[in-house]
């Protein structure tokens, strides 16, 4: 049971296509703008905004179920965009909204199963709203709850270990052979965007030197520039390669321009230090025979699609468990959300109580000048003591019907009793 209306509204990969992201993506600047002036909106309690190149979503505190236009329109402000299709956004309640965030955090509502990312971009919005004192106690307990839950999945389920990218496949793969890519040096045949990527998913490693050879020199030397790396003549570059770890090769030519002659001579020269060869052109750069040759390792793209394919189907077994996982979290903090509509009243007649608590002992110790601190200690001890037990049975039926149909009626009674200022006790939500 969810006290309020928990909602989250928002757009993904799914549900629209990426130029369509790109137009209600909200930026940091207008999320921390929105969040600050956040009181203005008077049916939104609470909200964290989350936006990612595959998503935005806001999660919101609302006043009532009919206060979704509210959230739809501040969303679209906060976007700045307002040529919006209902069906671009979807829109989830109470525990639905909560599977979906934890899904989120898990990585199983990401383009690729178990990025690690997201974790990241959820505590960062969560940090955001916090900061503009957007959240209070149900979004907190949410969000607390969602990012334990993404470290669990993570720790106790290999969701996030295994490459589903060919360019990372090819790292991992390279590092399974090498031992580290650590003061490692890459020659690079071909200068496009994917020789790129796979260079710098390399270097994300530890690599130490790049070295470009293309058939345009002019296109070598600027994808070298970017890595602050060097280049060689396209032609005879094989034999120029004796101290390189890697080879990538990424061309669009219509011939093998890695020969295994070639590589064999190189291979002689370097005393057949270990060589990883990365062939991700289509078609195939090295010839065939270069996988032959001792102490040369070639993977071409199919090699490393079949590793791909390989590992997106054991992150699809491990994304299971991570549903387990999510099932025992949502339980778990559904039965803290069923005591929180009780709270402001439990909050309340523990205040009054204090307060009384607190005068009283302050009179009864302006009588009595002469008590040692031990003896004030223990008047102090007793009162709190006293209260404790008063207060003990109204708590117990106050818990007990959090949730049900007596849940009204118990707190009227208990605020009338006590003569309750509930709203007082509503600050602390927060």
């Amino acid at each position: 049971m969810y006290v309020v209306v928990l909602a989250v509204l928002g757009l993904n990969h799914k549900t629209v296509a990426v130029d369509i992201r790109e137009q209600f993506a909200i930026s940091e600047e207008s999320a921390g703008d929105g969040l600050h002036h956040l009181k203005d909106q008077e049916a939104i309690r609470e909200a964290v905004i989350l936006s990612t190149c595959n998503r935005t979503e806001i999660y919101a505190v609302l006043r009532d179920e009919k206060a979704k236009q509210d959230l739809y329109k501040f969303f679209l402000t906060l976007s700045g965009n307002s040529d919006a299709k209902e069906e671009y956004f979807f829109y989830y309640t109470g525990k639905e909204c909560v599977r979906h965030l934890f899904e989120v955090v898990s990585g199983l509502d990401s383009m690729v199963i178990g990025e690690s990312q997201i974790l990241n971009q959820i505590k960062t919005a969560y940090t955001l709203a916090l900061s503009e004192k957007a959240t209070r106690t149900i979004l907190n307990t949410l969000f607390h709850r969602a990012i334990r839950t993404g470290k669990r999945v993570r720790t106790e389920t290999q969701i996030s270990t295994s490459a589903v990218s060919v360019s990372y496949a090819a790292v991992k793969l390279a590092e399974k052979i090498l031992g580290t890519l650590e003061n490692k040096k890459v020659l690079v045949f071909g200068a496009g965007d994917a020789a790129e990527l796979l260079v710098k998913n390399l270097q994300g490693k530890g690599l130490k030197e790049v070295v470009v050879t293309n058939r345009h020199p002019e296109r070598a030397e600027a994808l070298a520039r970017k890595f602050g790396g060097s280049t060689v003549p396209f032609h005879g570059a094989v034999a120029q390669a004796e101290d390189a770890d890697i080879f990538v090769t990424a061309t669009g030519a219509t011939q093998y321009i890695v020969k295994s002659w070639d590589v064999r001579n190189l291979m002689m020269k370097r005393k057949n230090k270990p060589l990883v060869a990365i062939d991700i052109a289509v078609p195939c750069d090295i010839e065939p025979d270069v996988g032959a040759i001792r102490n040369v390792t070639l993977c071409n793209i199919d090699d490393l699609q079949e590793i791909v394919e390989n590992n997106i189907k054991f992150r699809e077994g491990e994304a299971s468990r991570a549903e387990m996982i999510i099932r025992e979290e949502m339980d778990s903090l559904e039965e803290r959300f069923t005591y929180l509509s009780t709270r402001p009243v439990m909050v309340s007649l523990s205040e009054k109580a204090e307060h009384i608590r607190e005068r009283e002992v302050r009179r009864a110790l302006g009588k009595l000048p002469d008590l040692t601190e031990e003896e004030k200690k223990g008047i102090e001890h007793m009162s709190h003591m006293i209260i404790r037990k008063i207060l003990r049975e109204p708590m117990i039926h106050l818990n007990r019907y959090a949730g049900t149909e007596k849940e009204s009626a118990g707190k009227s009674a208990v605020t009338s009793l006590f003569s309750l200022d509930v709203r007082k006790g509503d600050k602390h939500e927060g």
